[in-house]
């Protein structure tokens, strides 16, 4: 059976690019998915179980290193980036491999070779949670901080309303609209959360459904049922949030 691979990056120019130079250096690797952001990465892992991750670091909603620890010991992961500072952590830490953009030929076939060994000799994916704890503090110390949503402003009749980012308690998608809900209100935005999530802090509000992202903080108990189903409760707030199977590795026990 033919290997099977996802590629997440949220440039459309270097995932095409690394898709067709994948298709020279190996033609039989099936690429079953081509993910835009995070989320989407999480869900085709789940739904797709690929031998091999190409992340890109740096994306919109969950960052590739979000989507590692959804991978951690499920499939090889290989980091793609622009961020060379990152790579001696990354191999140190048991990281399948490491590409830097633009991706060079040699490099690739180099990645490849070591990739086919792995899979032939049948090596276990490795556990990515230390690594990216490692990464992501040192994202933090060595990358520009990114402009943050301060304000959500949402049009209810006549009224516009304004909703501080630090009073929302979560975004859920509503068909073509996104509804934003604090403690004692709410109203629906035509702004969509994939927009909107590009905003916010990943470290604040977690993605745990392709359509909800909840502030962490207000999170008071994650719930499993018989069937291994995930449903949070908020503090100060009656509603229950349900958590996506592709979601589930954020409330593992500790």
């Amino acid at each position: 059976m033919n290997a099977t691979a996802l590629l997440a990056d949220d440039e459309d120019l270097p995932r095409a690019e690394l898709l067709r130079m994948l298709a020279a250096a190996w033609p039989a690797l099936q690429v079953v998915a081509e993910c835009e952001h995070g989320p989407a990465a999480v869900e085709a892992l789940d739904e797709h179980h690929p031998d091999i991750a190409f992340l890109d670091i740096r994306m919109p909603g969950l960052s590739g290193l979000d989507v590692a620890r959804a991978a951690s010991g499920r499939c090889h992961v290989v980091f793609t980036t622009a961020y060379d500072s990152h790579a001696i952590e990354a191999f140190e830490a048991g990281a399948v491999d490491y590409l830097l953009k633009p991706v060079t030929t040699t490099r690739l076939q180099q990645a490849v070779q070591r990739l086919q060994e792995r899979l032939a000799t049948r090596q276990p994916a490795a556990d990515l949670d230390r690594l990216v704890q490692r990464l992501s503090a040192r994202l933090q110390t060595t990358d520009p901080e990114t402009p943050r949503l301060r304000w959500i402003s949402a049009s209810v009749g006549d009224t516009i309303k304004m909703f501080s980012i630090d009073e929302v308690l979560f975004f859920q998608s509503d068909e073509k609209y996104t509804r934003v809900v604090t403690t004692d209100d709410e109203a629906h935005v035509l702004k969509p959360l994939k927009e909107i999530s590009a905003g916010l802090d990943p470290e604040q509000f977690w993605q745990v459904h392709r359509g909800a992202l909840v502030r962490a903080d207000r999170i008071a108990r994650a719930v499993r049922d018989d069937l291994g189903r995930i449903t949070l409760h908020l503090r100060g707030h009656g509603e229950t949030l349900a958590v996506s199977q592709a979601y589930a590795w954020r409330f593992k026990p500790m």
